[in-house]
Order: C-alpha cells, then sequence, then structure tokens
C-alpha cells in the first residue's frame, strides 16, 4: 500500500522539504531569529498569497487560468473598507456581502467562459478589467477603515500560533475534504484531465466548470478580505502581484497548467515559498527592484518542472492532495 501511495506525493513532499528548507535559511538571517512576531509576520504575508494561490487552483483544475485574481482581490478589498465595520453584527454582514460579491465575480467569469466560449484568458483579462475599475471608482486612493476587534483576531497568534495559520488551516481541511471524496471533487479533476471523456462519462461539465469559477471568486475574495485584515484599509491598486504570484504559487505546488493535477494544498505551499524567498532576498539586501526578475525567473523554472513531470504521469486523475 505504501508503495502505491508515495508515487501520487512526490511533488507535495518536495514542496514541503523546500519551504521547509527556505523556512529555516529566513530564520537563520532575520536579525530577531525565531519568534512568535517573526512567525506572525511571515504566516499572515503567506496566507494573502496561498489563499489567493487556492482561488487560481481551481481554475487551472478545469484546463483554465484566472487573470482576474488580482482584480477581485482589490475589489473585495476596497468593499471590506467600506462594509466590515460597526457593529457585531454589521461586520459579519459586510463580511458576507464582499464574500457574494466574490462569488458573483467569479460567476460572471465562469459564465464568460461556458455560455460565452470565451477562451478563459481573454474572458478573465476582460473582467479582471471590469473588476479593478469598479475597485477604483469607489475608492480611487487607498483610505476606509476595517473593525480592529476582527483584524487583531484573525492577525495575532493564538497561544504563540499565528491566527492566519488556523485560517489558512481550516480552509484547507474544508476544501480539501470534498476534493477527495465527493463526486464533484472528483468531476473537477476529471475534467482537467479530459473534457471530451468527462462529457461521455456523463459529468455536468458546464455546472462544474462554473462551480470551479465561483469557488475561485470566493477564495480570491477571502483573500482581499484578508488584506484587508492585515493593512486595516482598502487600496485598489493591489491587484496585479497577486494574479502574477498566485499563478506562479500554484505552479510551484505541483499544480498542472494543463489541468487535471495538483492540490490546494500544494498551492498553498508554493505561496508561502515566494513569500519566503521574497523575505530572503529583503534581509540578505539585495535590491528591492531586482525582486521582480526572480520572482520571474522562479516562476519560468517551474513551469518548465511542470511540463516535464507531466510526461512522467500515467493517469492524468493522478491526484497530489
Amino acid at each position: 500500500m505504501t508503495k502505491r501511495l508515495l508515487p501520487r506525493f512526490p511533488r507535495l513532499a518536495f514542496t514541503a522539504a523546500l519551504l521547509a528548507v527556505l523556512f529555516g535559511v529566513f530564520i537563520a538571517i532575520h536579525p530577531r531569529g525565531l519568534s512568535v512576531y517573526v512567525l506572525t509576520i511571515w504566516a499572515n504575508q503567506g496566507t494573502l498569497l496561498a489563499l489567493a494561490a487556492i482561488a487560481q487552483f481551481f481554475v487551472i483544475l478545469v484546463r483554465g487560468i484566472d487573470l482576474s485574481v488580482g482584480s477581485m482581490v482589490a475589489l473585495a478589498n476596497v468593499l471590506a473598507s467600506y462594509l466590515v465595520s460597526g457593529s457585531p453584527l454589521q461586520v459579519a454582514g459586510g463580511v458576507v456581502a464582499v464574500l457574494a460579491v466574490g462569488i458573483l465575480c467569479g460567476l460572471v467569469n465562469g459564465s464568460a467562459v461556458v455560455v460565452g466560449r470565451v477562451p478563459p484568458i481573454v474572458a478573465t483579462l476582460a473582467l479582471g478589467s471590469v473588476y479593478s475599475g469598479v475597485a477604483l471608482l469607489l475608492r480611487p486612493t487607498p483610505g476606509g477603515s476595517i473593525d480592529d476587534t476582527l483584524s487583531d483576531l484573525l492577525t495575532y497568534d493564538l497561544h504563540g500560533i499565528p491566527s492566519s495559520l488556523i485560517l489558512l488551516g481550516v480552509a484547507l481541511f474544508v476544501v480539501m475534504l470534498p476534493l477527495r471524496a465527493t463526486r464533484f471533487g472528483l468531476s473537477l479533476y476529471a475534467i482537467g484531465s479530459s473534457h471530451e471523456a468527462s462529457v461521455m462519462t456523463g459529468i455536468r461539465t458546464p455546472a462544474v466548470t462554473l462551480a470551479a469559477y465561483g469557488l475561485s471568486g470566493f477564495f480570491a475574495a477571502l483573500a482581499g478580505l484578508y488584506v484587508s485584515m492585515v493593512t486595516l484599509t482598502g487600496d485598489p491598486n493591489i491587484g496585479p502581484a497577486y494574479t502574477l504570484n498566485s499563478i506562479a504559487a500554484a505552479v510551484i505546488g505541483g499544480v498542472a497548467l494543463s489541468g487535471g493535477v495538483g492540490s490546494p494544498l500544494g498551492a498553498a505551499l508554493g505561496a508561502f515559498i515566494l513569500k519566503t524567498i521574497s523575505s530572503l532576498m529583503f534581509f540578505s539586501g539585495l535590491p528591492p527592484l531586482a525582486q521582480p526578475f526572480f520572482e520571474g525567473a522562479i516562476l519560468a523554472i517551474a513551469i518548465i518542472v511542470g511540463a516535464l513531470g507531466i510526461l512522467r504521469v500515467r493517469s492524468r486523475l493522478e491526484r497530489y492532495i
């Protein structure tokens, strides 16, 4: 049994090991060393990108790509700066409203792809511009306010464990359980593996694909909400970095750009790897302007490695989860 299971986990195991090594180096060169404060800041930054990478994961899984992830993150962040404040009931209502808008944006993306038959890269690029425009109209310059109590709850630590890691762990558990054990989860992987075969086996490919885009919108909105918790403000200009980095994080985490292979956990680990590399570059004294170059190089290498890995996968329904 062990020999049968091990081949399914090499990418995930390698990603986790790489993150552990990079984190060890990061702690070794950090002026404060390992402390709850350092761990919490690192976890908060990693969680921001991890949620966006999970959003990207769902679309890539069904053979798409979402260039509107960053725009949805920015729109959710701006909406939160208006809605997530006031009484506890108002805060809760604001959180629900922001997440609902994210789901709506994802479903609009999915409708353009499934119903309108627009290529995903074109549909999400165009609609992403619309979401960015709405965010800019709502808040031309950074501002607004976020409930301090909720922010403190989600960005500090609980008995030495960063709250962000608890939040991310819960999100991964809720997502990975149905991916492993439900018809819907298997359908997502099947569509990414072979759309034609999925149709022939009776899978409702339009509905499942639409749901994948809706989940992408939900997690993009969750990422935007968490940005609000960390920054306590709304900024319409934060989107572009999340779009590129969410793709890079997913690929580094073993999500195949051709669809059908990968896991949300891998995407999250890839996000933490990217953020850890960024922190290493900062504390090693490299010029800040060099960071985009290294991020682009990492993305290119990850895509090449991922493409080589696909050639060795005997069944596209093998899942690294």
